[in-house]
């Protein structure tokens, strides 16, 4: 019980002291304390519960070694990623223009809306079996389920976009004597550019948590299908475990990769420099 106790006591330590450091020094010290609080509460309580099944940091620190020597790791998690780069990038393809164009005519909006609202509640996890049968099980299946669920949070975050523009910039525009196509390209399309960046990434959030449950019911590869694996072969939590943190780490390096966007200087206005 020790060695967690002194984990927990060093990183809330290394905590305090990020705190009173510069930005810098806290974007990296900060989150590495409070992993290193919550991998210690975690050991502790694998101690204090005397639990024989669900693993140690330890136990999953080796597990992950084991994932990463049997090579499969490599071959599933590029089986997930095409998946979802193929769904997100045609339901960003279609999502984004048909928000823009539902968005900013009235007519359209009222026409396309009902039938947008109507499916966006259906969970993408409910489309498995007919993705099957229309796919098949293999990447054809993974990629309709990721366009589904990304489509819907991307068109939908763009019509709010466009309906909630400033009245700031319509008046501006109308000064300016600006009507029509001009209109809709010099102010309501940059305007609308931010918050569309902020609907891609929670798609993107979205799509990478469908992929794993879907990899997991309907499909024979992929990080989803490794846990469902690992479970089955004598109920390796280790392996379940580490699988897990792996698939949240490359959500973070997506978020990562899809927040470089914001820097460009069509959007970068209309985020908040803390």
């Amino acid at each position: 019980m020790t060695t967690p106790l002194i984990v927990i006591a060093v990183a809330a330590l290394c905590f305090l002291i990020g705190t009173r450091g510069s930005a810098r020094v806290q974007n990296i010290l900060l989150p590495l304390s409070v992993t290193a609080i919550l991998v210690g509460l975690w050991d502790l309580a694998c101690v204090l519960t005397d639990t024989q099944v669900f693993p140690t940091p330890a136990k999953t620190w080796a597990a992950f070694g084991e994932i990463v020597e049997s090579e499969r790791l490599w071959g599933d998690t590029v089986a997930s990623l095409f998946r979802v780069t193929w769904g997100f990038l045609l339901a960003a393809a279609v999502g984004i223009p048909l928000g823009l164009v539902v968005g900013w005519s009235t007519r359209t909006f009222r026409a396309l809306n009902p039938i947008i609202q109507g499916l966006r509640p259906i969970s993408p996890i409910a489309w498995i079996p007919i993705a099957i049968l229309w796919f098949g099980i293999g990447d054809g299946a993974g990629i309709f389920l990721i366009f589904l669920s990304s489509f819907f949070p991307i068109t939908v975050g763009t019509m709010a976009a466009v309906r909630n523009i400033s009245l700031v910039h319509q008046r501006s525009a109308m000064n300016f004597q600006m009507t029509g196509l001009e209109l809709f390209r010099r102010v309501v399309f940059p305007a609308s550019l931010p918050q569309i960046i902020t609907s891609l990434r929670i798609s993107l959030g979205v799509a990478w948590l469908v992929i794993v449950a879907a990899e997991m019911v309907g499909m024979d590869s992929g990080l989803g299908y490794l846990i469902n694996d690992a479970r089955n072969a004598g109920s390796r939590y280790d392996l379940v475990v580490a699988t897990m943190i792996i698939i949240g780490l490359i959500g973070i390096v997506l978020d990562l990769l899809i927040r470089q966007l914001e820097k460009f200087d069509e959007v970068r206005w209309g985020y908040v420099n803390r």
